[in-house]
């Protein structure tokens, strides 16, 4: 090691190297498991990954209902039992609920693995929704949604994916205050039934695995008549709103919130890599364009970014800020301004070189531990797909060139095409 500080360190370009691969192991009854053995702490992190996702619901609030209640009770223990226990054995569970997927995520040590996998399974394919409690969540969740309803950003959020996707999308389906009161027992046993007893399930396991890890799995989970991960998606047309500017006036807001964007590919997609790179560019990190615009050199706001997301289905692009309202209309002027430049004027290199160099770091990230491993993992397993993405996303990150850049921005960010949502005052 190089000791002298007057001696400045060798700089080396930064590469993705190998990957370490998931092993997978079937369970008696067909379900995946994925093993990620890396990492030297007694430590371990198990995701229940369920095709129980918002797509699934047939009555609006279902899915996060069920997904919520699974703490709530079971047929061996009550909510404050199973919560004391999870405590007990120092183990942190996370259930969540997503689009696409819902499920739990636990973290462990190693040693209490049976007994956690004795708790999951209970919570998992045993829970009873208690009516008190059921009705106790759907009042706390009313007045968290009636709170955020006075937020310009979340009234814009919603309206974004309901003008994007259309208000029959499950992507777009907008929560109404009467659906709270909606949720009943028996369409939270029918879903769990359908989605989780008897749905489709995939496992996987991160950490220090010891050898005897697959075997207590095997033990626990394959008595459940489970399906393997191989759910058709219930796919539905996107069919956006017709108008594509939209304003929502919130009286007496300090702030306007503005989301611009539309839906676009995902990562099954060969653009998708470059894609990312593009709004890496546009408003992706604290150096983007976006950024250096409108916060640094005009002041509009504290922060302004645009985000690239993958969903199942489909995909989607927007731009996200929060301004003083007399600076909304300046704001989205420069933020259309960016774009034709992009479309019009080739990346300079220096710039470029700016922008791999960070994205190039961000990547390593991803891959740091065995918990970063498992997010890796199934960011792209969840599309069908394997390590080979982010081999391919490096080597674009590295080889791709201003002209394909400025063919990407004319053919994913045609202004005549992008969703303007705007929330505040007048």
């Amino acid at each position: 090691m190089n000791l002298k500080r007057n001696i400045q360190p060798e700089i080396r370009p930064v590469e993705l190297k190998s990957i370490p691969e998931a092993e997978i192991f079937y369970l008696k009854n067909g379900i995946p498991l994925y093993i990620i053995d890396a990492g030297s702490e007694e430590l371990m992190r198990i995701e229940f990954i369920f095709d129980a996702g918002q797509v699934r619901e047939d009555s609006t609030l279902v899915s996060s209902t069920t997904n919520s209640m699974l703490l709530e009770g079971s047929k061996n223990y009550n909510a404050k039992e199973i919560n004391n226990a999870f405590d007990f054995y120092g183990a942190f569970i996370n259930p969540f609920i997503q689009k696409d997927s819902a499920g739990v995520t636990v973290f462990l040590l190693n040693k209490y693995l049976e007994k956690i996998l004795e708790l999951c399974c209970e919570i998992l394919f045993r829970p009873v929704f208690p009516e008190e409690e059921i009705d106790n969540l759907q009042k706390k969740r009313l007045q968290l949604y009636l709170m955020n309803k006075q937020k310009v950003q979340n009234l814009a959020y919603d309206k974004f994916f309901e003008s994007v996707f259309g208000p029959a999308h499950p992507y777009g389906k907008q929560i109404l205050q009467a659906d709270f009161g909606n949720v009943t027992k028996e369409s939270l046993l029918k879903f769990h039934n359908d989605h989780y007893a008897k749905g489709s399930l995939a496992i996987i396991i991160s950490g220090h695995i010891h050898a005897e890890a697959k075997s207590v799995i095997e033990r626990y989970c394959s008595e459940f008549e489970l399906k393997p991960d191989t759910t058709e998606d219930k796919k539905v047309t996107i069919n956006g709103n017709k108008s594509k500017s939209v304003f929502i006036e919130k009286k007496d807001a300090l702030q306007t919130a503005i989301r611009i964007g539309s839906a676009t590919i995902n990562k099954r997609h060969k653009d998708y890599p470059g894609l990312l790179i593009l709004d890496t560019i546009l408003g992706g990190y604290f150096g983007s364009r976006l950024m250096k615009n409108i916060r640094e050199e005009k002041g509009y706001t504290y922060g302004i970014n645009s985000t690239v997301m993958s969903l199942s289905q489909s995909g989607y692009k927007v731009i996200s800020t929060e301004v003083g309202s007399k600076f909304t209309g300046k704001t989205i002027e420069e933020i259309y301004k960016e774009i034709r430049l992009l479309q019009k004027n080739p990346v300079e290199h220096s710039e470029l070189d700016v922008v791999r160099s960070y994205m190039a770091g961000e990547m390593l990230r991803m891959f740091d531990g065995p918990f970063a491993l498992a997010e890796s993992f199934r960011g792209v397993w969840e599309f069908g797909l394997d390590n080979n993405y982010y081999y391919n996303l490096a080597e674009k990150i590295r080889n791709i060139c201003p002209d394909e850049i400025t063919g990407l921005a004319n053919t994913y960010y045609n202004i005549d095409d992008l969703y303007e949502i705007i929330a505040g005052s007048k």
